[in-house]
């Protein structure tokens, strides 16, 4: 593969000459891909499984695995967010900033997803995850999969950093940073990041990536952690970054901790201290089965923050209190009252919260928010359904964020059953049924509404999800 001559000449200066030549033979070597298992929703050994597909664990994550299908975004079991399609190095940065349940937790850069999902995932659906991207263009995905994962503590917002410093000063427990970067580590995998790349583009997102860290130091609460990370080699965006960070702040270098197929960050690249700043790690691609990537943790001054919130009596597992209802408008309660109508007829479960709306959307806050701020968002904690005149109609959000058991009507299919790829695929379905809105399941788990006319099941599979 051609790289750039600027990118071959700094890592030919930097490294020694053996590991350069594996380093640069490494760009012709394969790519890697990598499926994380949504925890929220099943164990890794009971979806391994359940899955019956050649997986291989990676080494530094125990819910990831490597997989050998080409297409597995065509599997039933995707569009029942069983598991998330992510680059293996791309899992740790989540995993490094280890949040637990309760906690407030902002990911900044989020689109399209992989890492709020993740963190989701170690927040066991609790707390609040405010997560952020300034493009509109991307939210839309972060959107899509933050739903498909069954998630319902995230605001998702689309902000520029300043505005949401202004609204959440010294508010989060930890920080995720996973900022715009040369994309030197995804040569491989994305040949445009080889033709976009300059001599210049570094130094540029270096300016860019210190914009952005000084505003989440201020959304950080005193004692809170903030993970950096990039998918670029380039140690002024890394080491060198972090050193500045580091004296600019008098913010402490923390250690994140040995995984296999990962080595320490390259303290001797960021002028400093050679031992605290090799407290981050690095993936190599001549050493890993993954693409580049930087992580590192930094901690502010201040009282440590707790490790996660214990669970207040009569709350549930994601922080709801049991038989506690209440809105945010006089549209909102109506909206709510169209839902409790809709719940009684075709469901077997309560769903407790905050509710508002927007527009004709109806939501289910997370207990964290009890009111929304006054910024840009696209979705606030669980999106509930459209209210219209009287009328409510259920969201697929709605369907895959419950269980099989909460629905009262449930069409349940084999992921062999061809009816599986034609529900998927938009197709109307032939069904005998009680009349009502029936949950399409494949092998117990929910994909989404149909409704029972007649005969048939009209499909109500969201028209941007569908399978082409």
């Amino acid at each position: 593969m051609k790289l750039p001559e600027h990118f071959e000449k700094t890592f030919r200066d930097l490294m020694d000459p053996g590991e350069y030549e594996l380093f640069i033979k490494s760009f012709d070597g394969e790519r890697a891909g990598g499926l994380r298992v949504n925890t929220l929703k099943i164990d890794p050994a009971s979806f391994v499984k359940l899955f019956g597909e050649n997986l291989v664990p990676i080494p530094w994550i125990a819910e990831g695995y490597y997989y050998d299908d080409s297409v597995p975004g065509k599997h039933p079991y995707y569009h029942a967010g069983l598991y998330y399609i992510q680059e293996p190095s791309a899992m740790m940065p989540a995993q490094a900033l280890s949040p637990g349940p309760g906690e407030r937790v902002l990911d900044l850069c989020a689109a399209p997803g992989g890492k709020t999902t993740h963190l989701a995932c170690l927040m066991k659906n609790s707390g609040l995850i405010v997560s952020n991207d300034i493009s509109p263009k991307r939210i839309k995905a972060l959107i899509k999969n933050i739903e498909l994962m069954g998630i319902t503590n995230a605001l998702v917002a689309n902000e520029t950093p300043d505005r949401l410093a202004r609204i959440f000063q010294e508010y989060f427990d930890r920080i995720l940073l996973d900022v715009p970067c040369s994309g030197e580590g995804m040569f491989r995998k994305d040949r445009e990041a080889v033709r976009s790349y300059s001599r210049y583009k570094s130094s540029q997102c270096v300016a860019m990536q210190r914009d952005i860290f000084d505003k989440a130091y201020g959304m950080l609460r005193p004692g809170g952690i903030i993970v950096y990370s990039t998918c670029t080699f380039n140690p002024d965006e890394n080491e060198r970054n972090m050193a500045y960070f580091a004296k600019e702040y008098n913010l402490e270098p923390l250690p994140v901790g040995d995984y296999p197929g990962w080595d320490r960050s390259r303290g001797e690249w960021s002028g400093d201290d050679i031992e605290a700043f090799s407290r981050g790690i690095r993936l190599w691609p001549h050493k890993a089965r993954g693409e580049g990537h930087f992580v590192f943790c930094l901690k502010k001054p201040g009282e440590k923050t707790a490790e996660g919130k214990p669970r207040e009596p009569g709350r549930d597992d994601e922080g709801y209190t049991s038989g506690e209802t209440s809105w945010t408008s006089i549209d909102a309660r109506e909206a709510l009252e169209a839902f409790r109508a809709f719940e009684r007829e075709n469901l077997n479960t309560f769903l407790d919260g905050v509710f508002h709306v927007k527009g004709g959307s109806l939501f289910r806050l997370p207990p964290a928010l009890p009111e929304v701020p006054d910024l840009k968002w696209e979705k606030a904690g669980l999106y509930l359904g459209e209210y219209a005149k009287g009328r409510f109609e259920p969201s697929a959000s709605l369907a895959i964020a419950l269980k099989k058991g909460d629905f009262k009507r449930i069409l349940d299919l084999d992921s062999d059953d061809g009816r599986v790829i034609r529900y998927l695929k938009g197709e109307t379905l032939i069904h005998e049924g009680e009349k009502g809105y029936t949950a399409v399941c494949v092998d117990g788990f929910p994909l989404g509404w149909a409704k029972q006319e007649g005969s048939s099941l009209k499909n109500l599979y969201p028209k941007g999800w569908r399978m082409q």
